[in-house]
């Protein structure tokens, strides 16, 4: 995790969640103490929370995501959510082999006039995608409040 994340994740006034994505990886879990966080987070289901003390924070599975998500935003009134992401660019091969310096192509000539490597899946002569690296983003949600009517 990135040291911004890693402040966030260690932080322990807002709970925090993150997704993880692969095969069999259960959702993490930072939550402020309270006594009965392993009840309130198995909220009456069979599964019980896994604690793991040695790291101080709960595993729950990756069903349990917009369940959690729902209570603790209406429990805490805010909470952060990290997950894993991988940006997406898109030009086109006109715009990759092009000659002259006039670029009209989404990627703001960024790949103007570079050539084709084999890391762009070219789906037509106009457009071309890639997959950058796999990384963590951090977005924190708030409970917004209803907007006050005047009398």
């Amino acid at each position: 995790m990135e040291r911004s994340i890693q402040a966030i994740w260690k932080q322990d006034e807002i709970p925090v969640i993150l997704r993880r994505t692969g095969k069999g990886e259960l959702l993490r879990v930072r939550l402020p103490f309270h006594s009965d966080n392993r009840q309130w987070l198995q909220n009456a289901r069979r599964t019980t929370p896994n604690w793991i003390a040695s790291r101080k924070f709960w595993e729950i599975p990756k069903a349990w995501f917009d369940d959690f998500v729902n209570r603790a935003l209406q429990k805490y009134g805010r909470l952060y959510v990290i997950q894993p992401y991988r940006e997406q660019e898109i030009c086109s091969p006109s715009c990759q082999n092009a000659k002259g310096h006039e670029c009209q192509c989404s990627c703001m000539g960024v790949h103007h006039g570079c050539g084709s490597d084999s890391s762009w899946f070219e789906i037509s002569d106009a457009f071309s995608t890639r997959w950058g690296e796999r990384e963590l983003a951090c977005r924190l949600m708030v409970v917004k409040t209803p907007a006050h009517r005047a009398s």
